[in-house]
């Protein structure tokens, strides 16, 4: 009755198989699992069904890690053991499985550190002709002091971490100040454009942010402007374009009004001089939301006001990686930072600005609104408003391009 009853049973081990050769061609393509499967011979067959039950069923699989991080892994410990055929393999694949060249060069750089610097080499020069192969080469990035960041900080206190490029070029500096909740990497292609076009550039983490201090809150706009104002004084290279986003943009702001003479020209990117009490009400929420739940009560919410929903759609991997910086974010450190937003009240004192000012507004931005930027544009003798019509509230990621040329006409005419 029992081998009756067992026999009765479906045959797991072919459900197993089929689900595993599933996984097999969604993370290495179909034409791969075809040569592995249908170029099985007598003697490795069996081995075929082996790893195609337990290595791609039974554990990838399993529902405790997903299939990014699996593959990332499976390059580190291929890696680690110099099976470069099966690195290679697994690389093409998650390039083309959409996983990010930034994740891959990550888990290179971790790989250099418990696997060897000699392992890294090899690893960084396949995965570059990958890259090469795949159509994803990055932009060159030469290491000479003129073009290579550098990486330094504030002597004074509390410490801010900032990037130099471009420190030999005769043309205005820049300084590039990030929105509330990310870092100076925001601005590390722009940046970079225009190191490479004469400007000595700096961009650093404000307080709270990045490698930054994160010294105990609220912060207030006043601390914000303060530390901006003695970054440029300790860089030494002053008058300059100031360049701030959102939060960054208050920033200028206050900048301009309490220390006119370290600016030459101010850009104010998707940012406003002053919110409504609604809109007060709803960062308070926001903070006690956070104290609450850490970033993730917070993060869908955040990317919904940041970007538009057709780029969402069509850049999933710009989203997620906004997600993962957010995420990084030190609650306590963000908090503090949306109190000195939520009280910005510059909008009354605006008109007393004496510099070439470049407003920049998203059309689809619920956050800061093109009427904001228009009120600040109003305000400011010497001024040039810009709506862009496809941005929310990071033209730096949707409207990269329109924004670098409307930069570049800008700062040309602004420093004659």
């Amino acid at each position: 009755m029992a081998d009756q009853d067992h026999g009765s049973q479906p045959d797991r081990r072919s459900d197993d198989f089929e689900r595993g050769l599933a996984n097999r061609r969604a993370m290495l393509g179909e034409d791969w699992v075809r040569r592995s499967t249908e170029g099985a011979n007598g003697f490795n067959a069996d081995f075929q069904e082996l790893i195609t039950r337990y290595a791609w069923h039974e554990i990838w699989g399993r529902p405790g890690l997903d299939k990014e991080t699996r593959r990332l892994l499976v390059l580190g410990m291929t890696m680690g053991m110099a099976r470069w055929e099966e690195f290679e393999l697994h690389c093409r694949a998650a390039l083309r499985g959409g996983v990010p060249p930034a994740k891959i060069q990550e888990t290179l750089l971790q790989g250099a550190i418990y696997c060897g610097v000699p392992a890294a080499n090899t690893a960084f020069k396949i995965a570059g002709k990958i890259l090469q192969e795949e159509g994803l080469a990055l932009p060159a990035q030469p290491l000479s002091r003129a073009a290579r960041p550098r990486l330094q900080y504030t002597f004074s206190q509390p410490q801010l971490r900032l990037l130099l490029q471009g420190d030999g070029g005769e043309r205005a500096p820049m300084v590039f100040s990030h929105a509330l909740g990310l870092d100076l990497h925001l601005w590390d292609e722009i940046a970079a454009e225009f190191a490479a076009a004469g400007h000595p550039t700096l961009r650093y983490d404000q307080r709270g942010h990045g490698e930054s201090a994160r010294p105990p809150g609220p912060y207030t706009l006043e601390q914000l402007v303060d530390d901006a104002a003695r970054l440029i004084r300790e860089w030494g290279r002053g008058p300059v374009v100031f360049v701030g986003l959102s939060l960054g943009g208050m920033v200028g702001q206050g900048l301009a009004l309490e220390h006119p003479q370290l600016l030459r020209a101010l850009v104010l990117a998707h940012t406003t001089a002053d919110y409504p009490a609604a809109t007060r009400r709803g960062f308070d929420e926001r903070i006690a939301r956070v104290r609450a739940g850490g970033m993730a009560a917070v993060v869908d919410g955040i990317l919904e006001r940041w970007l538009g929903a057709d780029f969402r759609a069509a850049e999933p991997a710009v989203v997620a990686a906004l997600r993962q910086r957010l995420l990084a974010q030190d609650p306590a450190a963000y908090a503090a930072a949306c109190a000195a937003a939520r009280d910005v009240d510059y909008l009354p004192r605006l008109a007393a600005l004496r510099l070439p000012t470049l407003v920049v507004s998203g059309a689809l931005d619920a956050g800061a609104t093109p009427a904001m930027g228009q009120a600040i544009a109003d305000r400011i003798a010497d001024s040039r408003f810009q709506v862009l019509p496809d941005s929310a509230h990071l033209s730096v990621f949707e409207q990269r391009e329109t924004l670098v040329a409307l930069l570049r006409d800008f700062v040309v005419e602004a420093t004659k």
